[in-house]
């Protein structure tokens, strides 16, 4: 496998060259973006490792220099804690994943390359039954490329669904564990809406879920994922956001969907649409997408029991806090 390591600290690109090399890769080494750009177009290389931070060329640039030029490229970013936000931002842009560095374990180096490797050859696979089916239906790589997309996004809200909620909560729970860091849940649930449904009809009802799927996205940062969970419930994961982050996040959608101007709002029971919000944070014995997902739903109930468009906190069954009515106070 031609694997290039782009970082301009000798000793990093050096170490994983050496790691990559041991496993009988064949490795090429880059001092820079630019430099890495240059051998990536003279020879081609399935797998990149790369600094998120280099002159003359940062690895988001060189991420979207070799997309343009070799879309399967599986690209892993090489980052520190600090740098974490862009390296999230950059799995949207097509990255594979992201390490963290200084490595606590040389073994996320060689675990990264494999994962990477089994992912392009799942990719490959795909393709070559996509490219056997094309010659049979020339239509068909368009609609395959309209069914990737459909399998992944809600279609009314145009949100990330359900199943991939699900799996992106599953890796980050997983990647919060394994180095510690802060991760966050919100659960969102419309208010009321069987009322605007029964009063105003679901066009109108399907209308409303369609522009807060776009409020939610909006008031999101570029890190967080946004998903549909079921009706009118909606989860936010927030990588790298501890409690008080979570809180203030909740509270910037809960206040726009609140201030939005709705067609009937103002029938409604509280005089406009409002959102009830749970939030929990990965803690001590809470380390399982369940135990968020139980908790944020927990926080729902008592803010819908305090009247609704309110942000609860909660920590456990026992230990819950009502961000709005501080917030109030």
């Amino acid at each position: 496998m031609n694997i290039l390591v782009a970082d301009d600290d000798l000793a990093i690109r050096s170490l994983v060259g050496e790691l990559l090399s041991d496993e009988g890769h064949n490795v090429t080494l880059a001092e820079d973006g630019e430099d890495a750009l240059e051998k990536f177009k003279s020879q081609w290389h399935e797998i990149v490792f790369s600094d998120i931070r280099m002159p003359k060329m940062t690895g988001i640039e060189l991420l979207a220099e070799i997309k343009e030029i070799s879309e399967f490229t599986q690209f892993i970013i090489m980052t520190s804690h600090a740098s974490v936000d862009n390296s999230i931002a950059a799995l949207k842009k097509g990255a594979f994943d992201y390490i963290l560095k200084p490595f606590e374990d040389l073994d996320v180096v060689i675990d990264a390359a494999n994962r990477a490797m089994a992912n392009l050859s799942a990719i490959r696979e795909q393709q070559h039954l996509l490219n056997t089916l094309s010659r049979q239906n020339e239509e068909l790589g368009t609609l395959n490329m309209k069914f990737r997309e459909l399998a992944i996004r809600d279609g009314l809200t145009g949100l990330f669904n359900h199943r991939y909620g699900e799996n992106r909560l599953a890796a980050e729970v997983d990647r919060a564990r394994k180095f510690k860091r802060d991760l966050s849940l919100l659960f969102v649930d419309l208010d009321h809406f069987k009322h605007f449904n029964d009063s105003h009809g679901h066009q109108a009802g399907d209308d409303v879920l369609h522009q807060l799927g776009k409020l939610m996205s909006g008031a999101a940062r570029d890190s967080d994922t946004v998903a549909r969970w079921g009706g009118e419930e909606f989860i936010v994961i927030a990588p790298e956001t501890d409690k008080e982050q979570a809180c203030e996040l909740a509270e910037a959608i809960r206040k726009q969907v609140a201030d939005f101007a709705f067609p009937f709002a103002d029938k409604q029971p509280l005089g406009h649409v409002s959102l009830s919000v749970g939030v929990a944070t990965m803690a001590q014995g809470v380390d399982k997408p369940e135990d968020l997902l139980s908790l944020a739903d927990k926080a729902v109930y008592k803010a819908k029991e305090a009247g609704r468009n309110r942000t609860v906190f909660c920590q456990s069954e026992l230990d819950m806090e009502d961000i709005t009515a501080e917030d109030e106070e």
